[in-house]
């Protein structure tokens, strides 16, 4: 097979790639939220489709799980159909099946939906990011990935926000029913704005498709669901079994010869394996922080669900002022300085925020945290996202895509597992019941529990705090990047900076 010739974008394509990459943030930005969007919605779904707290929790599960799943996959059919033909067969999928979700009666039919749409999200994740790699030039592909990573960050705090103004103003439907819409408009823009990109003629690499379909499904359906079956014997056996079979699909892409699902050569590239390392644990601690803010805010301190998911508010505008900065900051300095202390600033948000969550803290010094959280927000996700894909060859874009976005969704799974553990380890060292989701708004913890509960929750977010120490050591490890655009300034400041530990 011919090797495609390099892409090289010209002026008039870089000019016309901005608008395309806004047009890809909108439906990127649409699936983000619908990942935690339903959370806030639970007490409302259990009470109109009469369904128990474990069926709704799979409402999310579902979601997330078909999302994860296929996104290996759906990365290299990227690069074998076209990734703007992809992206819009998603969001065509996705958009449908908010529809079918608003519009279902039971809990039952609303997963099934939820499946679909997971399905579709998964269509579209690693185009928009395959998209930026193939129409921007590696010297400026830092400030494209800086609006894809605000997009990323953003998304999966407004969802809370979001669905809870929806659920108070209009009902639960409607946090489905807005994607209609936007989805309509998302695929005006894109197909108008996106290019049409060339394809490479890859052989599919059917066994490695099953082996890696089958071991993603048994890991992130065992860790997901581990805490809902009290970790029984058949949850680890499938979590080991999921190991093995992705052991075994690892083993067949080293000895396939042809053209594997997942090109192990991409590895190589330091910046690439360190990228997936620190966006896997970016992945676990947002989803895992998340939790028991919302419960504490809730069940502590009585807020609403709206109000509760307002507090996230000062994180998510920090987020967003600092995208272009960051964004061209990541086009001209080492990206371990940034990135450092990017995972350094959240670690200290988180043990900060644990201190200030007591009972009678005033909701104003909170505000402090949250924006140390936010800044920590912005220079990890669009410079670690720049760095992982700016050393790929565009052949590839898809392939490194879709691993990278694997990475994401399997560790915000492990969060999801692991907070909830620890919830409930905490509860019980504090002498209380597991927490089942009952009266979490409002105030109805019996006031001799206040404490006890405030005090577990805010131990738990020490969780993702330790687990970001893993991201800020593979930062830190990050090499300079190799494209010509690269400045030459920065990169002189920052080796006279620190001659002894050179990339």
């Amino acid at each position: 097979m011919t090797q495609p010739a390099p892409v090289v974008v010209s002026p008039v394509e870089e000019k016309d790639a901005w608008p395309a990459l806004f047009a890809l943030c909108l439906g990127f930005f649409m699936i983000l939220v619908d990942s935690t969007i339903v959370s806030v919605a639970t007490p409302a779904i259990i009470s109109d489709l009469h369904a128990d707290v474990n069926a709704v929790v799979w409402v999310t599960s579902a979601y997330l799980l078909a999302y994860a799943v296929p996104v290996l996959i759906t990365g290299r059919l990227g690069d074998r159909f076209g990734p703007k033909r992809l992206y819009m067969t998603g969001l065509t999928v996705f958009t449908l099946a908010s529809l079918w979700c608003g519009l279902t009666g039971t809990v039952e039919l609303l997963i099934v939906a939820r499946v679909v749409q997971g399905l579709g999200a998964s269509m579209m994740t690693p185009q928009t990011m395959a998209i930026i790699t193939r129409i921007f030039p590696a010297a400026r592909r830092g400030t494209a990935m800086a609006l894809w990573g605000a997009t990323a960050g953003v998304a999966t705090l407004v969802g809370p926000i979001l669905g809870g103004i929806l659920v108070d103003a209009a009902g639960w439907e409607w946090i489905f029913f807005i994607n209609v819409p936007v989805g309509m408009i998302g695929l005006v823009l894109a197909a108008r704005l996106v290019p049409t990109l060339e394809t490479h003629s890859h052989r599919f690499d059917w066994l490695g498709v099953a082996l890696s379909g089958v071991g993603m499904f048994l890991l992130v359906f065992g860790i997901q669901e581990g805490h809902q079956y009290n970790w029984s014997p058949a949850i680890w056996a499938m979590i080991g079994s999921g190991v093995v079979v992705l052991g075994l699909f690892v083993f067949w892409q080293a000895r396939n010869t042809r053209e594997p699902l997942v090109p192990l050569a991409l590895f190589r590239d330091r910046n690439f394996s360190l990228a997936n390392v620190a966006i896997s644990v970016m992945g676990f601690a947002i989803t895992a922080l998340a939790i028991p803010i919302m419960l504490w805010a809730q069940v502590v301190r009585g807020l609403s669900p709206t109000r509760s998911a307002l507090l996230l508010v000062p994180m998510a505008i920090m987020t967003i002022l600092l995208a272009r900065p960051v964004g061209q900051l990541t086009d001209r300095a080492h990206p371990r300085y940034i990135t450092g202390f990017g995972f350094a600033a959240t670690i200290v948000s988180l043990v900060w925020l644990s201190r200030e969550m007591t009972p009678d803290v005033a909701i104003a010094q909170i505000i402090g945290p949250m924006v140390l959280l936010g800044i920590g927000n912005a220079f990890i996700w669009a410079p670690n996202s720049a760095t992982a894909t700016r050393n790929l060859p565009v052949q590839q874009a898809g392939a490194g895509a879709g691993i990278y976005n694997a990475t994401r969704q399997v560790g915000a799974v492990l969060g999801s597992a692991a907070i909830a553990v620890l919830i409930d380890a905490r509860l019980a060292a504090e002498g209380l019941p597991a927490f089942d989701g009952t009266g979490s708004s409002g105030g109805a913890l019996p006031a001799q529990f206040v404490d006890g509960f405030s005090q577990a929750m805010a131990s738990s977010m020490l969780l993702p705090a330790a687990v970001l120490v893993l991201g800020l050591i593979a930062s830190l490890m990050f090499e300079r990047p190799r494209h010509a655009g690269f400045s030459a300034a920065a990169s002189a400041a920052s080796e006279s900076a620190a001659p002894s530990s050179a990339g």
